[in-house]
């Protein structure tokens, strides 16, 4: 399994590239098919490229939902 850096994953946020990608509990999913990820914004309150991990608490849904988003990779500890 890859292993992304979050120098790596921050390019990964839809503007820089067409990849569009979060990380959750050292694990990377890919949201790019996701329509509620377009544009690399998650209804305007989060970001992709960026570890998600402790935000996660404060949305309305669980963390069920990245379920339907395959994991990619694994984030390094720097």
């Amino acid at each position: 399994m890859r292993r992304f850096t979050r120098k790596e994953l921050v390019l990964c946020n839809g503007e820089a590239s067409a990849s569009v990608y979060i990380g959750y509990k050292g694990y990377v999913y890919d949201v790019s098919r996701s329509f509620l990820w377009q544009g690399g914004k998650h209804f305007w309150i989060h970001n992709a490229g960026a570890d998600l991990t402790r935000s996660m608490g404060q949305a309305p849904h669980g963390e069920d939902m990245l379920e339907r988003c395959p994991i990619i990779g694994e984030l390094a500890d720097e």
